[in-house]
């Protein structure tokens, strides 16, 4: 999931109860520990929380999407994280697949179901969109884990976009934490707000609100290009472009990146791409420099 499943992993990992307590909607949640997902023996799952409910032993597994995943569907890529996390733990398993993006998870219908034979197979899932969650809500509980996906959430009725952003970034400046955390929380937020805002709407209002703005912008400049090779600069910049736009891996212009020499002018486009409006836009760019 590109940035965003570092970002996911390092929130839940932190507040790991805010995200349980979210998933089942209950508060007699205690968490056990965060179990580690990058062990070779243990597929990719992008959180997983052994935690008691009501005093029984449980597994929390949370799913980050920012696009509908197609191969495999999701209903059977659920299906198989679920089964496998039973077998491997032994455990009631609570499964949630969170939908970033506000157009993303229209159609999963939260289960799979094989009906053949005479045999039924079932396997459910929560499905979270964070689109239809009430974001001032989220706001008032105060729960520092989900404060950064705030700006991704239904604003109140007659506040406008940019306002409801400057609300969501003054509400995460006021999370007690130690001030050498506050800039990387903030640029949590930040990343996570680019999915429905572009980078300047996001750095103007963190400029205008905190101190952070310089760590921020860094943050979003540098993150992604780090020392090393083209071909880590080309997977930076088509993550970038899949995160905002839904760029696919088999679209013209994700080859006409690919074919790109030039580390510095990749450089270039990342910058650029985490500024444009649009896909379109983009395009133009590269056209023009062609």
């Amino acid at each position: 999931m590109a940035d965003f499943d570092p970002i996911a992993k390092h929130l839940i990992y932190t507040y790991p109860a805010d995200f349980a307590r979210f998933a089942l909607q209950r508060d007699d949640i205690e968490v056990v520990e965060v179990l580690d997902t990058e062990q070779p023996t243990v597929r990719r799952t992008d959180s997983l929380l052994h935690v008691r409910v009501a005093g029984e032993e449980a597994l929390v597994h949370h799913e980050f999407q920012t696009t509908d995943s197609t191969d495999p569907p999701m209903p059977r890529r659920m299906a198989g994280y679920i089964g496998y996390l039973i077998e491997r733990y032994g455990l009631p398993t609570y499964s949630s697949v969170i939908y970033l993006r506000p157009d993303a998870g229209r159609n999963d219908p939260g289960y799979y179901l094989q009906e053949r034979h005479g045999f039924r197979v079932l396997v459910q899932y929560q499905v979270i969109r964070l689109i239809e969650l009430d974001g001032q809500r989220m706001l008032d509980a105060g729960h520092s884990g989900l404060i950064p996906f705030a700006p991704l959430m239904q604003q109140p009725a007659g506040v406008e976009a940019e306002e409801w952003l400057r609300q969501c970034v003054n509400r995460a400046q006021a999370v007690p934490m130690d001030e050498t955390l506050k800039a990387n929380y903030l640029a949590d937020l930040a990343i996570l707000s680019g999915l429905v805002y572009n980078l300047e709407t996001i750095t103007t209002i963190i400029a205008e609100e905190t101190m952070y703005e310089s760590s921020v912008v860094q943050y979003f400049t540098e993150k992604g290009i780090e020392q090393g090779s083209r071909e880590r600069a080309v997977e930076d910049l088509l993550d970038v472009l899949e995160i905002r736009f839904g760029l696919a891996a088999s679209d013209p212009l994700a080859t006409r990146i690919g074919a790109i020499k030039d580390v510095q002018r990749l450089k270039q486009l990342f910058r650029a791409a985490i500024q444009v409006p649009s896909l379109e836009a983009f395009s133009n760019l590269l056209d023009a420099d062609e």
